[in-house]
This record gives C-alpha cells, sequence and structure tokens, in this order.
C-alpha cells in the first residue's frame, strides 16, 4: 500500500537517488545539499514528502509558501511507477496543506525540455504562462 509522509533527515541519499533515477537536476554542494536539506526540513513553510511502497521511497516532492503563493518543486517519481497516480497523489497532498495555510495560489516551474512534468501539471489543472519570463540570481553555480 502506498504511503505518502514527511521527508526524514535519514531518507536523504534514497531521495538523492530517486532524483538521480527520475532525471531531475540537483546541486548536492548548494541547496540540495544534506546539511541544507536538513535546515529546510525544519523550516515552518515547508512541506517535503515522499511516496513510499513496501519500505522503498519511489517519488517526492517539495513544497513551500512565501504566505501568498505556495510552490512545488521536485516532483518525481521512479520511472518503473509512474503513470500510477503517485505525482497526483503527492501534489494534492501538498496542496492541501497549503490550502489550510491559506494559500490559494499554487505554482510550479518547469523546464521546457520536461515533457512529462509539463503534462502532468497541464492533467492536474494547472495553467500554463508562456508570458512569464523567470530571472534568477545565484551567488554561485552551486545553489
Amino acid at each position: 500500500m502506498l504511503k505518502i509522509r514527511k521527508i526524514r533527515n535519514n531518507d536523504y541519499d534514497a531521495l538523492i537517488k530517486l532524483w538521480q533515477k527520475a532525471k531531475l537536476s540537483y546541486r548536492p554542494k548548494g541547496r540540495d545539499s544534506k546539511k541544507n536539506i536538513a535546515k529546510q526540513l525544519k523550516q515552518h513553510n515547508t512541506i517535503y514528502l515522499v511516496a513510499e511502497l513496501d519500505n522503498k521511497i519511489i517519488g517526492s516532492i517539495l513544497g513551500t509558501h512565501d504566505s501568498r503563493r505556495g510552490y512545488l518543486n521536485r516532483l518525481a517519481v521512479l520511472p518503473e511507477y509512474q503513470k500510477k497516480g503517485i505525482a497526483r497523489q503527492l501534489v494534492k497532498a501538498v496542496e492541501k496543506y497549503l490550502g489550510k495555510k491559506g494559500i490559494q495560489i499554487v505554482t510550479c516551474l518547469i523546464e521546457d525540455w520536461n515533457k512529462t512534468s509539463l503534462k502532468v501539471f497541464e492533467k492536474l489543472g494547472y495553467q500554463r504562462h508562456n508570458d512569464i519570463i523567470y530571472f534568477s540570481k545565484r551567488k554561485s553555480p552551486q545553489v
């Protein structure tokens, strides 16, 4: 039976393996380091979840908010478990959490090459905005 639960510090290695198998980029020396993930887990505005089947982590999602908008990141499901509704369950769990916090707008950023994620979020009712230009400023390439 599928279980969705909060990520724990000792899930870190399995989480990184999941992201690698799901072909998500990650920054192990920056924002995705074990130290940084542990720090993020303690923040009041986050909910980081995994989907677990038979004690094996097969999916993940990171949810945050800034008290106005919710943000979804790192939605990943192992390839052999995709197209079984696991991503939908993870997204719905974060949406529920954000809704309880009074967040009425939930967003995600998806790179244009990631056709699978584009399809998932379109199926979940998310509106695509081709007119938004995204800017970022990094202190280093690692973050």
